[in-house]
């Protein structure tokens, strides 16, 4: 394997002269400081600890959180690819802005601690950027925070997106964007992102697209199978349908899981979330309930205090298909989230089931 610590790296500003020296500067973060910071440093403890792997804990979102385990070697290859991709070379200024419990965060560090790069760190809050007089070339951000950073991402050139659906209408937004905005495909269990595609510019487009090494078949139920030999022991089976445009390129549909068959049709709620986040503004997702007729019929939750009633949103339901449109309409207070920000779907079906 490469080293684990290129020689330009730096940490806020930071160069070390040997890896006992970076050790003795994250021994201080998990001593003294901020608990973002005392997470960073006990990942880069755990990447200089002379273990072959790492371990990871999965977000949640699809089911009870988990710890997985990386080999080191992979993890490596993983942020190669990353920085192979976008070409960021030794002395990249990037900013880490997520929480480093998270491979997400995780993987930000292990490419700046590999490729070199001059990194800064923040608390991972909803705007960043916002008190910052720096200027970065690549940082990551969950969509949220991209939403609440709009103002300051002229101060970043190249920015990932990741751990949730990019919304039509923040998709829209980002059009008027100087930053190269890229959202990305992947999972714990694939050491962050395999797959790209761009969200603005010139090469704005709806198909991701694998990283190099990367490659992707569909199994019998129509789910994406993802093939990396460099970063995966054995394929990865999805729960993910897409449609397959060639080995190294998709457009994705949904989760197999989340697939409603209302009278016959199959109806992906991801498809019809992406068609009303232009016209719904607070948080909701499409899930579905039985029918005697239809068998299952699609509903739309929201996070509200108040009541809703369906009329009031016929000129938004205009958007949808027959099929697609919602037959009731449920409201929740408060949804419960995953620490990474992820609606925690069934969590909140159950509730407005008791």
């Amino acid at each position: 394997m490469e080293p684990l610590l290129h020689p330009k790296f730096k940490l806020n500003g930071e160069v070390f002269s040997s890896a006992e020296a970076l050790k003795l500067s994250a021994n201080r973060l998990v001593e003294k400081g901020k608990d973002y910071e005392k997470a960073i440093g006990k990942f880069i403890l755990e990447w200089l600890d002379g273990n072959d792997f790492i371990i990871v804990k999965t977000s949640g979102s699809t089911g009870i959180p988990k710890e997985i385990k990386l080999l080191k070697n992979h993890v490596f290859n993983s942020a190669n690819a990353t920085v192979t991709y976008f070409d960021l070379k030794e002395k990249t200024k990037a900013l880490l802005c997520l929480p480093s419990e998270y491979i997400a965060g995780k993987m930000m560090l292990v490419r700046a601690m590999t490729a070199g790069w001059d990194l800064d760190t923040i608390s991972p809050e909803k705007n960043p950027l916002e008190n910052s007089d720096e200027n970065f070339d690549f940082t990551a951000m969950v969509p949220y925070q991209v939403f609440h950073s709009l103002a300051d991402l002229h101060k970043v050139k190249k920015l990932i997106v990741g751990g949730g659906a990019v919304s039509s209408e923040l998709e829209q937004q980002l059009q008027n964007v100087s930053t190269h905005v890229f959202a990305t495909y992947g999972m714990t269990e694939t050491i962050s992102h395999i797959a790209v595609r761009p969200l603005n510019g010139k090469e704005k487009s709806a198909v991701f697209t694998a990283l190099s090494k990367v490659s992707f078949s569909l199994n019998e139920k129509g789910c994406l199978q993802i093939h990396a030999s460099e970063i995966l022991e054995e394929i990865v089976v999805t729960n993910d349908v897409v449609e397959l445009l060639s080995p190294t390129s998709f457009k994705f549909l949904g989760r197999i899981d989340n697939v409603i068959n209302t009278g016959g049709v199959k109806v992906h709620p991801e498809v019809v979330e992406e068609k009303l986040s232009l016209h719904l503004n607070q948080p909701f997702f499409i899930a579905s309930e039985k029918d005697e007729a239809l068998g299952d019929r699609v509903i739309l939750i929201i996070e509200s205090e108040k009541q809703l009633k369906l009329e009031d949103y016929s000129k938004v339901f205009d958007v949808l298909s027959a099929y697609e449109k919602p037959k009731n309409i449920y409201t929740l207070p408060q949804f419960f989230y995953t620490e990474t920000g992820k609606i925690k779907r069934a969590e909140v079906l159950k509730k407005l089931n008791s």
